[in-house]
């Protein structure tokens, strides 16, 4: 229910409450605009009419295996007669999303309702049910598509999101508690939020809406009742409403949603630069401010830094002639533009500015049959973190795929998950596992991270 942020709650389902009424520093008290389009708009019924039949419940159901270190010991279950398939507890919630293709039944939601379910139901407007399939997830934007199979479907047309301004007035619809088609609404209180959990790309919408369980993957619209965002989490210090709302920008809900369909996942670019935070020490080294950019540590062979002539100890301050304050700002940047981009640099080297060019490609990231390492790794695929990953301080071997019917699988390991350590051989990257091939002891005792911690896997 909450992100890693101490005071950041993800709610399982999306739609935000901005208050009638509220002030925006330096404007007279805001008020509802006499007429949109021309049109007289004494009330928001005539819009909300064609936009709360877009707006949908969804429940979802999930197996979670329960682990336990002895429990999951192969000779401990043997020797208390326990059954060797593993325990697991089911896990229930509901959230709501977002028609955005009736043809289709293309459905936008948060990653944090869907992401991981075995069953996902959808409820329309009016009662009527149906199994959705999860077309994929993008855990780092925590954006999700599902799709349903029913009949005269209504979506809502998507805005462009970057015309949005500071108190710009938005609706919130939503299925918060359960309570079905809740609107709520407000003002635009900023824009381009980031830097509010440690993981993830952000580029938020913050408005001062109410958003509450059940509100996740909810509509927030314009008063043409077009799609501008995806309400997804508050700041809350006590856990409740506070009227600090974000939502993911409609441009970019598009844009993942885009390649979900195309690929069933999406591909990040990057510049192939390693870099780091401007100490003070650092600062004083390169004659330049604390807060003023990034030092480059490192760039990749044949990567696009390279060919734009970066090297370590360049400074970047900008990107797209936006500053880069930190490093998260620069893996922000690169992580919301779509692969191909090119990207303009601010370069400080050696004291001079220049501006340079670079054109964002696929991180290339090597990988490895299991079956090459140890025959009970059949099936499954490992690769090496990606940047994204290394630059949240992570360390380790990615599990890419398993296959169902693998041993792996039978003994828990998922794709995502993060294998740490072998025994009790710390594993920095793929290089060392690979390094392992060939030893092959007798219990294969794999120490995972994932969202629930760390713990060993063993796979006989």
């Amino acid at each position: 229910m909450s992100s890693r942020h101490p005071h950041f709650l993800l709610w399982f389902a999306g739609a935000c409450a901005l208050l009638l009424g509220a002030t925006v520093p330096g404007t007279s008290h805001a008020t509802m605009p006499p007429a949109v389009d021309g049109q007289p708009m004494p009330s928001l019924a005539p819009m909300l009419e064609k936009v709360t039949p877009a707006v949908v419940n969804i429940s979802t159901t999930t197996h979670v295996q329960v682990r336990n270190p002895y429990f999951d010991d192969p000779v401990f279950r043997q020797f208390f007669g326990l059954p060797a398939t593993p325990r697991e507890r089911v896990e229930q919630s509901l959230g709501s999303g977002v028609i955005v293709d009736a043809a289709k039944g293309y459905i936008l939601t948060n990653n944090h309702v869907v992401g991981g379910a075995d069953d996902i139901t959808v409820t329309l407007q009016g009662g009527h049910t149906y199994k959705a399939t999860l077309v994929g997830t993008d855990p780092d934007t925590d954006v999700a598509v599902i799709r349903i199979n029913a009949p005269n479907l209504q979506a809502l047309p998507l805005a462009d999101s970057s015309g949005l301004r500071v108190g710009d007035f938005v609706v919130a619809v939503g299925e918060p508690f359960g309570l079905s088609e809740t609107v709520t609404s407000g003002i635009v209180s900023a824009l381009g939020r980031s830097g509010l959990s440690k993981s993830g790309y952000q580029n938020f919408i913050q408005t001062d809406a109410s958003i509450n369980p059940g509100n996740s993957g909810g509509a927030l619209v314009n008063l043409r009742g077009e799609l501008v965002g995806i309400n997804t989490m508050i700041f809350s210090p006590s856990g409740g409403n506070v009227g600090i709302g974000f939502a993911i920008p409609s441009n970019l809900a598009a844009e993942v949603m885009r390649q979900l369909i195309a690929h069933g996942k999406v591909a990040r670019g990057t510049l192939g630069v390693q870099s780091q935070d401007i100490t003070p020490r650092i600062a004083q080294l390169l004659g330049v401010a604390q807060d003023k950019g990034v030092v480059v540590t490192g760039v990749d062979a044949g990567s696009p830094a390279e060919q734009a002539g970066l090297q370590p100890g360049d400074v970047l301050t900008s990107l797209d002639d936006k500053p880069l304050r930190s490093v998260n700002d620069l893996r922000n940047a690169e992580g919301l533009l779509p692969v191909g981009s090119t990207v303009k640099l601010s370069v400080l080297h050696n004291g001079k500015v220049r501006e340079v060019s670079a054109t964002l490609r696929p991180e290339q990231l090597a990988s490895i049959d299991g079956a090459k390492l140890d025959p009970r790794l059949a099936g499954v695929t490992f690769t090496d973190l990606d940047q994204n990953q290394r630059g949240q301080g992570m360390y380790g071997v990615a599990v890419g795929a398993v296959q169902p019917n693998s041993r792996a699988a039978a003994a828990g390991l998922q794709a995502g998950d993060v294998v740490i350590g072998v025994g009790n051989v710390r594993i920095t990257g793929l290089r060392m596992l690979r390094e392992l091939a060939g030893v092959r002891p007798r219990q294969l005792a794999l120490v995972v991270a994932d969202d629930d911690g760390t713990h060993y896997v063993i796979v006989q």
